[in-house]
């Protein structure tokens, strides 16, 4: 049987121990991505742009959501790969969803992590990983390719 076969399991097993130590060393555990979810999207949906879209998307089903979205942090934070989502198809279509949302998503994020991060180290690694979200998303569901062609530049 060919070793990189063989290696896979220990070699995924061994990413998700680093990955708990550094979260363990940073103060974050499976308690604090739940406190983290239901902050933030508490929050997202009491902000005046925010709120009515997700709400609109999600209405009748935030428990499941919330769900979800603990299951999606705690599957990024600890590399545990047990989040099956499609983030892209799940956003695409929603109503009134632009570009310009996703700064302020970002921004409620940051203030949600001034105020329940374990640590400084938490926050940035957290706010990193968002950010890094964001910009995949925005990138994903706007982006055309179109803009970047240097014969349609202006100027």
């Amino acid at each position: 049987m060919n070793n990189d076969i063989q290696g896979r399991p220990a070699h995924v097993a061994a990413i998700r121990e680093k990955a708990e130590a550094e979260m363990r060393a940073m103060g974050v555990d499976e308690a604090f991505i739940g406190r983290l979810v239901e902050t933030f999207y508490g929050r997202v949906l009491e902000h005046p742009d925010l709120g009515a879209v997700f709400d609109a998307r999600l209405s009748g089903r935030w428990p499941e959501h919330m769900e979800k979205m603990k299951s999606f942090w705690s599957a990024v934070t600890f590399r545990s790969g047990a989040y099956g989502g499609k983030p892209v198809q799940a956003h695409t279509g929603v109503q009134n969803l632009t570009p310009d949302l996703f700064p302020k998503w970002l921004s409620l994020f940051a203030a949600t992590l001034d105020d329940v991060a374990p640590s400084p180290e938490a926050k940035v690694w957290f706010m990193a990983t968002a950010e890094r979200i964001a910009k995949s998303l925005t990138l994903s569901l706007f982006y055309n390719p179109a803009l970047d062609d240097p014969a349609k530049k202006v100027g």
